[in-house]
């Protein structure tokens, strides 16, 4: 029994062993042979299979897929179907394989035909930079009939050029593609001992913000968005595509987000063929600024991509920077280009060394030396002892191999020698070897040189296609449509999107908060339910920003039962959700008398009417709300009274009490901002707007909502100036001169389109949007004739018109050029302790800055507001 017993503990120690065994042999196959490319060559062991495969083939015509498949697995263990795949995927990269038919699309996700269909064959490039059989060094095949390279003597960054993804076990690697032309420039900067930096392209091209791009390296993140362009009011147009995804993807994303209510389009067309053109039509009373924001917050519109440049080195795996593997791939290059050379550099010396044997041999005669001799051996001795009088200038002793190659010389050559012309390959020898031997001098010269001509012969048509940007950060509760109705039970205390017999408040998104208000003075947030139960006696319902100061409460609230009334202003910008927080008082029976929620900081009048009682006199007070400090929402207020009150009345609504707001511009993401990023728009209150003019003429007036988008193609983005006109240039087509208008804008979000010419030759060339500008016409010549140029002040030229008048002529000769010439910005010298508000002909506005902190919590509060005569 025992024996039994021990016998069975050994056999499971074995079986394990084997397990052991078995996975770790199989975890090594994974990595190495099948899942994590080579640093050297930047291939997986497919895929250098499959180029292998075509050099085999290679004879300058296309060859059928199917062929190279069937050819490659010779070499690669694995069905026909993984080759297909890969070698499509190589295809499709647009840089080591020709291909010819149809091999699918990259933006749509059209997979290609069979490979019995499509054919293929190396680009030039391939061929030059690939493959070397001299420097290669192989092994057997898995069958070991063949041989095949252990790695290709690649000269040129493959692997960061292509990318690659790779899933092995325990570990995983995804390298981004990057420019083609970027990564010669880097490889030369390495040379010359250089800094460098690189980020990846994309050929779907799209917008990339790499900020947190870490070099490639684990840890490191970049996202990567389509490009949306608006075509009109109602249109949106995806017209290049984010890493990764096709359009079959985008547009399940976005019907996806469409069915979730998280954006609002009307229909989505794809007419995708050699370029993307996803149309997005939308309702009227959508915002397309605000959809484009939604589509990179909710769909597949933005992705966010984690690289990880995992590798093989020496049969084992390493994670490394994406510059790092540069620097190893210049510096294998350069050994590559060295061993080359000394290649080159023998065979030079070899043919130069035989070329010399054979002008001795012929020369000298020494062929009649061996006419009467019997024996080989003598032929041998003979030839040898009539070369060593003229043999002491070559570069090596003569071998008998060298002996044998004479030997080997037709009589007709012989009979034909020409010594001139074994004189000239002999120089033109040695000047091909003097200039082997100078590169090897100036290895890091030289490869300099190989790869711009590199750049030089292969890098048209490789400009970076993805632009690099840095995203602002959507918040998606900013830009979710307002995909559900929203209800509340008042009396109940019952709140939420499924009571539809309740009283209807708003329409709001899924993912918004909402703020609550009760008569005792208990505050409370919530999420967006079908049905909350938060407590009876209502208030107040509504939508709550995080880090909103600019909505301001207003309150009056008793302390008790029968305590004294408090009043406060305050703001809430931070809770905790489904908390109760009491703003009135923790005191049983504490109610609030009155309560208003202002979303821009108004502070209204009302008159609290006490009580009848005899100690008083007066039982009618008056509150402004404007005089009361606003503080934070945990405060106990200002005290109103002690003696019981009947009522509390609206007596005036009021104005915001808030500060104009600084508005920046930045241009880097093209967005506004609050935080002093860019350039400063001015101070905004109430309904100012910000003024867009583009190039084709086109002026928009836009609030100054921190959400809106600007394009690129803008010649004017500031603050507007109702008072101001605008003065235009333009050149009209059909009558071939130029005019000028000057005109004001109407207070509309609509687009005013301020060209009245419709030619197509007739454009816009010059914009102003100032007072007191000059305008210098440079002529062309004529005839011989040069006319001076001339100044016009544009005041005097010119003055308001309608927005669609056509304007004066500006001149009837020909133009060079015109130039504006604007006036100098006022300079004013500002007291301490005022700041410039806006500043406009006539009237400089400024505010009093010089209060104390805890007085204005809100940043830049308004304290007095004065105007001066601008002298």
């Amino acid at each position: 029994m025992e024996e039994q017993e021990s016998h069975q503990e050994e056999s499971l120690k074995k079986v394990s062993g084997l397990y052991k065994d078995w996975f770790l042999d199989y975890a090594s196959y994974v990595i190495l042979d099948r899942a994590i490319p080579s640093i050297f060559d930047g291939f997986k062991p497919v895929q250098r299979r499959i180029m292998h495969s075509m050099r085999e083939l290679e004879d300058g015509r296309y060859n059928k897929v199917a062929n190279i498949v069937g050819n490659t697995m010779k070499y690669h263990p694995h069905g026909d179907a993984s080759i297909t795949d890969a070698m499509v995927q190589i295809g499709q990269k647009e840089l080591l394989i020709d291909a010819q038919g149809n091999w699918g699309n990259i933006y749509t996700g059209d997979s290609a035909a069979a490979a019995r269909y499509i054919e293929a064959r190396l680009t030039p490039f391939a061929l030059e930079v690939v493959f070397n059989p001299k420097t290669t060094e192989w092994s057997k095949s898995y069958d070991g009939r063949n041989n095949e390279p252990i790695d290709l003597p690649v000269k040129f960054p493959l692997l960061l050029a292509s990318g690659v993804e790779g899933i092995g076990v325990g570990l995983s690697t995804k390298i981004m593609p990057h420019n083609f032309n970027e990564l010669i420039n880097a490889s030369v900067a390495h040379l010359k001992g250089k800094k460098f930096e690189l980020f990846p392209d994309f050929l779907t091209g799209g917008m990339l913000d790499a900020s947190s791009y870490n070099d490639g390296e684990r840890g490191g993140r970049i996202r990567a968005r389509a490009r949306i362009i608006q075509k009109d009011k109602n249109t949106l147009c995806i017209n290049e595509l984010p890493f990764g995804k096709n359009t079959s993807d985008l547009i399940d994303s976005i019907i996806k987000a469409n069915e979730k209510g998280k954006i609002k389009i009307k229909k989505i067309e794809d007419n995708t063929s050699d370029k993307v053109e996803i149309n997005i039509m939308l309702n009227n009373d959508v915002s397309p600024d605000k959809t484009i924001d939604a589509l990179y917050a909710f769909t597949d519109c933005e992705i966010p991509i984690s690289p990880n440049a995992c590798v093989i080195v020496g049969n084992k795996p390493e994670f490394l920077t994406v510059s790092e593997i540069l620097r190893r791939n210049t510096d294998h290059t350069v050994s590559l280009l060295k061993k080359e050379l000394e290649i080159e550099l023998h065979e030079l010396q070899e043919n130069w060394h035989f070329s010399s044997l054979e002008r001795i041999f012929i020369e000298n005669r020494i062929y009649h030396d061996i006419e009467e001799v019997e024996s080989w051996e003598d032929v041998i001795s003979t030839i040898d002892k009539g070369l060593k009088p003229h043999t002491k200038h070559l570069l090596r002793a003569v071998t008998e191999e060298d002996i044998l190659r004479l030997t080997e010389i037709r009589i007709k050559r012989i009979s034909r020698f020409d010594l001139d012309k074994f004189k000239e390959n002999i120089i033109a020898l040695e000047g091909k070897i003097e200039q082997v031997k100078h590169h090897l001098q100036n290895l890091i010269t030289y490869a300099i040189d190989y790869y711009l001509n590199i750049q030089k012969k292969y890098g048209k048509g490789k400009e970076r296609k993805t632009e690099l940007r840095i995203f602002d950060t959507i918040d998606a509760s900013k830009v979710a449509v307002a995909n559900e109705k929203f209800y509340a039970n008042f009396e109940e205390g019952f709140i939420g999107t499924s009571l539809r017999k309740d009283q209807y408040l708003f329409d709001c998104s899924d993912i918004d908060d909402i703020i609550t208000f009760q008569k005792d003075g208990t505050m409370k947030v919530v999420k967006v339910e079908p049905k909350t139960f938060i407590g009876k006696n209502i208030v107040h319902v509504a939508i709550w920003k995080k880090n909103d100061r600019r909505t301001v409460y207003n309150s009056i609230y008793r302390e008790g039962k029968e305590g004294p009334y408090y009043m406060k202003r305050f703001s809430v910008t931070g809770v905790t959700r489904n908390t109760d927080y009491k703003l009135a008082s923790d005191q049983k029976g504490s109610e609030m008398l009155y309560f208003s929620a202002n979303p821009n900081g108004e502070a209204e009048s009302v008159t609290v009417l006490l009580k009848q009682n005899a100690r008083i006199r007066k039982n009618k007070i008056e509150i402004d709300f404007s005089e009361i400090t606003i503080k934070g929402r945990d405060s106990k207020g200002n005290l109103v009274t002690k003696y019981p009150v009947k009522k509390v009345d609206l007596k005036e609504e009021g104005h915001s009490t808030l500060a104009p707001r600084k508005i920046w511009f930045d241009d880097t993401v093209r967005r506004l901002n609050a935080d002093a990023r860019g350039t400063l728009l001015g101070s905004f209150k109430g309904d100012d707007k910000i003024l867009t003019i583009n190039s084709q003429a086109e002026a928009k007036l836009v609030t100054f909502d921190l959400m809106n988008r600007f394009e690129d193609d803008y010649l004017v983005l500031e603050k507007w100036k109702p008072e101001q006109p605008l003065t235009a240039i333009y050149f009209e087509g059909e009558k071939q001169i130029y005019f000028i208008k000057k005109f004001l804008l109407e207070n509309t979000t609509n687009v005013q389109s301020f060209l009245p010419s419709e030619h197509p030759k007739s454009f816009l060339e010059n914009i102003i949007v100032a007072n007191k500008a000059t305008a210098e016409i440079i002529f062309a010549k004529e005839k011989d004739k040069q006319r001076e140029p001339e100044t016009i002040n544009i005041d005097e030229f010119i003055g308001i018109k309608g927005i669609k008048a056509i304007g004066n002529q500006l001149t009837k000769n020909k133009v060079k050029t015109i130039n504006i010439n604007l006036p100098e910005p006022v300079e004013v010298e500002i007291n301490e302790g005022f700041d410039v508000v806006e500043s406009t002909e006539g009237h400089i506005s400024f505010i009093d800055v010089d209060v104390k902190e805890e007085d204005f919590p809100e940043e830049g509060m308004i304290g007095d507001l004065f105007e001066f005569p601008e002298e």
